[in-house]
């Protein structure tokens, strides 16, 4: 993803949507602003709604927002680069990090009918029925949603699934797991409210980003 480049189409698109220019944003006007539009279009509210048009215009805005917002996010984060050394202003990326998080909302939508028991196989019907699954070689574990199911004209599933992990888990074998199973059959991915890029390293860093606890006093 290309962060970097941000077109006039865009900026255009930043003014229209946020209500102010790229370089009139602050860090704390940028966040106000994108979790009121998040709040605002997010598929959640319009999931049964009668007019399939309105969901997916409602999608489509969210997804827009979403893009802008690492975009922007990418820039405010490096505008003051020279100011603020980068184990301070995001420790997540230090050796030394430990992640845990009780029940992380992942929702992944997707149009294949057999990504559900790609991801769970036999262990989906204990899913159903309240159980936990346990994800390989970790202690992490996900619990799913009774309703999970989208309702929408043609074949459209949002599985909705809970993420918990301790700070002795490996987040690399965590995310590999999941990304090994949904890549190449879901169409979207959302973590905690955010739209993911279905890509190994987006993932780890995003979940890493919301899942960051402390430095360890170890060296």
């Amino acid at each position: 993803m290309n962060q970097e480049l941000i077109t006039i189409a865009e900026r255009q698109d930043i003014q229209k949507h946020f209500g102010m220019s790229l370089e009139e944003m602050t860090l704390d006007s940028f966040k106000k602003i994108r979790n009121e539009l998040r709040a605002k279009y997010h598929p959640d509210k319009f999931e049964k709604h009668e007019d399939e048009t309105i969901r997916e215009m409602a999608t489509e805005k969210f997804q827009l927002i979403q893009s802008l917002s690492e975009k922007i996010a990418f820039y405010l984060e490096n505008k003051f680069k020279n100011e603020i050394s980068p184990e301070i202003s995001m420790p997540f990326l230090d050796q030394r990090a430990q992640f845990s998080f009780d029940e992380m909302k992942i929702e992944i939508m997707t149009a294949d009918q057999d990504l559900k028991y790609h991801l769970f196989g036999k262990n989906l019907r204990w899913l159903l029925n309240g159980e936990k699954y346990k994800i390989p070689h970790t202690q992490a574990f996900i619990i799913i949603d009774e309703d999970y199911l989208g309702v929408r004209p043609g074949f459209k599933e949002a599985i909705k699934l809970y993420l918990s992990f301790g700070v002795e888990d490996s987040l690399e074998k965590i995310v590999e797991w999941l990304y090994q199973n949904i890549v190449g059959r879901a169409d979207s991915l959302i973590i905690e409210k955010n739209l993911v890029k279905i890509d190994l390293k987006d993932m780890l860093l995003h979940i890493k980003r919301k899942s960051f606890k402390q430095l360890s006093s170890q060296h």
